[in-house]
């Protein structure tokens, strides 16, 4: 059973930048795609970006294209978000998760098996 943590959440004013890391203990993220999630209150979890097993290629929703960059580095089992421009609709429980050995369609929530905690992001206006 691997655990993922989430840190690096807070409040933030409209157009600052947050880095978000997800750490992993007790398994590796080499083979394994890894994503971002997002959840508002009152709103069904959402794909915020990932990044293939390989590492060679990332995924990002429209709304957040060009903002944010996801970025892994295996040998610290560590997996980042990147959020730059941040803007209030960007609020939300942000979940790291942790896909199928070496599954693809990465924007699809059912290939992820493992989750963090979450932290919170809060942008004020």
């Amino acid at each position: 059973q691997v655990q993922l943590v989430e840190s690096g959440g807070g409040l933030v004013q409209a157009g600052g930048s947050l880095r978000l890391s997800c750490t992993a203990s007790g398994g590796s993220f080499s083979n394994y795609a890894m994503g971002w999630f997002r959840q508002a209150p009152g709103k069904e979890r959402e794909f915020v970006a990932a990044i293939s097993w390989s590492g060679v290629s990332t995924y990002y929703a429209d709304s957040v294209k060009g903002r944010f960059t996801i970025s892994k580095d295996n040998s610290k089992n560590t997996v980042y978000l990147q959020m730059n421009s941040l803007q209030p609709e960007d609020t939300a429980v942000y979940y790291c998760a942790r896909g199928g050995y070496r599954r693809d369609r990465v924007r699809s929530e059912s290939v992820y098996n493992d989750w963090g905690q979450g932290t919170q992001v809060t942008v004020s206006t």
